[in-house]
């Protein structure tokens, strides 16, 4: 079938039929920064389903609202379960504290353990329940751990 037989009304149908964003079955540990953004994710999402609904009726532009409302409906639903932590340093590698490890091949790198929305880890922040946070969170300096098969050394924990 020719594109000049569809209907244009069937292309934002289609599109607005937008799946959930999923959400993690892990508890929804944050830091205060990581708490700040979903504060600020929470919001925008608030202002752009506000923007859907006042730029004109919802058939004028579905993508916009399933969009709108999607990111609503997740952010609502991580601010409702984000638990703070605020672990004071106790010389363990903890959620929100930072550990720099060496490799095998000598590289050293530091990572910081964050709650699962705040990870980046081209910024150098890993989620808690990533593999690399499983094996290194309770150890202190000076031990060992294996993270994608090879032994790290924990080097310092801030």
């Amino acid at each position: 079938m020719s594109v000049a037989f569809t209907r244009e009304e069937d292309l934002e149908a289609t599109a607005a039929d937008l799946p959930d964003r999923p959400i993690s079955p892990h508890p929804n540990l944050v830091t205060p920064e990581g708490l700040a953004r979903i504060e600020a994710a929470l919001a925008a999402a608030r202002a752009a389903y506000g923007a859907a609904q006042a730029h004109g009726s919802i058939e004028a532009d579905r993508t916009a609202m399933a969009r709108a409302t999607r990111d609503l409906r997740y952010w609502s639903a991580r601010r409702a379960t984000a638990q703070l932590v605020e672990s004071p340093p106790d010389g363990r590698v903890r959620f929100g504290g930072s550990v720099t490890i060496e490799r095998e091949d000598g590289r050293t790198q530091i990572w910081r353990i964050t709650g699962e929305d705040e990870a980046d880890p081209a910024a150098g922040s890993v989620s808690h329940v990533s593999p690399l946070a499983v094996a290194l969170i309770g150890k202190r300096v000076g031990d060992e751990a294996v993270v994608a098969g090879q032994t790290v050394e924990i080097v310092a924990v801030d």
